[in-house]
């Protein structure tokens, strides 16, 4: 499609009403993932929009970037006007507000933004300098009048209230999510220290059943969907999980619309409620063990015994589930050749349960491992950690390559290059703005497309702008200015030094739902708020 618009010279234009981009006043980006920065500046260039903020002029759009890589936005701030950092339901009311009303009164895009300063949650990286030592570390971050030193995240306080649309629109071919989705809460208690959407979505804040069903009941009947997804970073944690499931089954079950979540943890699985959301069908289960051993599982604050996950297991395979994927990552704080070895023998011991169990019908038993690389995030207990080298990665893929083989057993893994890019990325400072332009220069798209990826181009454009790989994924100090320390997640760096201390001494710490007048990490304090939890706990 896109040499189709290069070779007819068509700017890329929106699908319901064939206008270009650039005829915009706003368009916004979701930043879900940082290998799809590439196709950013893809886009803009095919609506006709000068890449870089100072090269766009009055009639040109402003451009906003939301989502999780808000919460380190520097790679883009050449490119982007403002980002929203954290939630945007009731934000980006407020910001349309502001440029409607500016727009109207006929000030220029300088004065709008200035006025877009005083929303909350809005950051403006042309409005602070950065300085680098000779060694390209920050050596500091320096707001200009009016802007305020740290720009703390939006929330919405009362998600009991927030806004759920009456009407969803139906697609004409099948998506791949081909179901409707409500959010059952927002937020987690868990902890896990390497989670960034566990710690910048915090606190945790759910809905009700009655409001969740009544929004269920409207876009059923409005849409003809035959599925329904509960969704959440851990939906089986919600504390009104059977009473919810029955009201909707109660309502949809003459409809035949199916229920489902989309994962459940292995310390809140039970095969009754895996029934309840799958129905007769037994397809696969998923769970995330993360580590291969107890000891490493503690760094991680991922409460989770060996006996536990057996049990688990144990209660699946008798359930009659014959397929299993567990989720491993390898390259956390302090993990050994012991623990790579942990994912082994934990998956043969899964399969030999599953074997056992299963009989007659053993040799239909399946075990996938999927391990992935870790990358520290900004904002966790671990984004002072390095990450893994490249030989370093290809070296433990190569030990799990050679020990995860045999009937029943599947291994599949990242390339370890897309990895080092996310690293990179992820942790990025405002000087790979160069790299990213010289990437899509060279030919860079669809980055998290194994089949598009092109890791010798990145290197080139790293090169071309003196950028080392090694100068992104190294430790950092907590002493160290970070490129996202003038952007608040609401936690204090004390909690998350402490925590990453923690780590070092395998202490775990208890979720937050089950301590009274918890002001560990300081998001409640800090952003004037309450957890709200529809058990009323």
């Amino acid at each position: 499609m896109e040499q189709e618009l290069r070779k007819a010279k068509l700017p890329l234009f929106t699908l319901e009403t064939q206008q270009s981009l650039a005829q915009f006043d706003l368009i916004g980006f979701t930043l879900q993932y940082e290998l799809s920065y590439t196709n950013i500046l893809n886009m803009l260039n095919l609506a006709g929009i000068p890449l870089k903020r100072e090269e766009r002029g009055e009639t040109d759009p402003l451009i906003i970037g939301g989502g999780p890589g808000s919460f380190n936005p520097e790679p883009l701030a050449d490119f982007f006007d403002l980002f929203l950092i954290g939630e945007g339901e009731e934000a980006i009311l407020e910001i349309l507000a502001q440029i409607a009303s500016g727009k109207k009164e006929g000030r220029s895009k300088q004065a709008i933004k200035q006025e877009l300063l005083k929303v909350t949650g809005v950051y403006l990286p042309e409005f602070y300098t950065v300085e680098y030592t000779d060694e390209g570390k920050i050596a500091a971050v320096t707001p200009l009048p009016p802007a305020p030193p740290v720009v703390h995240k939006r929330i919405i306080r009362d998600f009991e209230r927030a806004y759920l649309p009456r009407q969803e629109l139906v697609p004409w071919i099948e998506p791949v999510h081909d179901r409707a989705m409500v959010e059952l809460f927002r937020g987690c208690t868990r902890g896990c220290r390497f989670c960034q959407a566990g710690m910048v979505y915090r606190p945790v804040r759910e809905r009700s059943p009655a409001v969740l069903t009544d929004y269920l009941q409207k876009i059923i009947a409005g849409t003809g969907y035959e599925e329904i997804s509960l969704t959440s970073l851990s939906s089986a944690d919600y504390t009104k999980i059977e009473e919810v499931l029955a009201m909707l089954t109660d309502c949809f079950a003459a409809q035949n619309v199916k229920i489902s979540l989309p994962s459940l943890r292995i310390d809140s699985f039970s095969p009754e409620l895996a029934a309840r959301f799958q129905g007769e069908r037994k397809g696969g289960l998923t769970f995330a063990p993360e580590a291969g051993t107890e000891r490493l599982r503690r760094v991680i604050n991922k409460n989770l015994t060996d006996e536990q996950i057996m049990q688990t297991i144990e209660a699946a395979f008798a359930a009659g589930w014959q397929r299993l994927k567990l989720y491993f990552m390898i390259g956390l704080p302090t993990e050994t050749d012991q623990d790579l070895q942990g994912i082994v023998d934990l998956a043969r011991a899964i399969l030999a349960v599953g074997r056992r169990l299963h009989g007659p019908k053993a040799g239909r038993v399946q075990v996938t491992v999927s391990a992935s690389t870790f990358v520290p995030k900004p904002h966790t207990p671990f984004q002072w950690r390095p990450q893994l080298s490249l030989a370093e990665t290809k070296r433990r893929q190569d030990f799990l390559k050679e020990h995860l083989v045999g009937r029943g057993l599947q291994f599949s893994w990242h390339d370890p290059a897309l990895s080092q890019l996310e690293g990179v990325l992820s942790r990025g400072d405002r000087r790979l703005g160069a790299a990213l332009a010289k990437a899509w220069e060279l030919g860079c798209t669809f980055d998290s497309w194994p089949d598009q990826f092109r890791w010798d181009l990145w290197q080139q454009a790293l090169s071309a702008t003196s950028l080392e790989v090694e100068d992104y994924l190294r430790a950092r100090s907590y002493q160290e200015i970070l490129p996202w320390d003038h952007l608040s997640a609401g936690l204090t760096k004390d909690y998350l030094q402490r925590e990453d201390q923690r780590a070092e001494t395998e202490k775990l710490t208890v979720d937050c739902r089950t301590r009274k007048d918890c002001k560990t990490c300081g998001v409640c304090f800090h952003l004037e708020t309450n957890p709200q939890l529809a058990g009323g706990e």
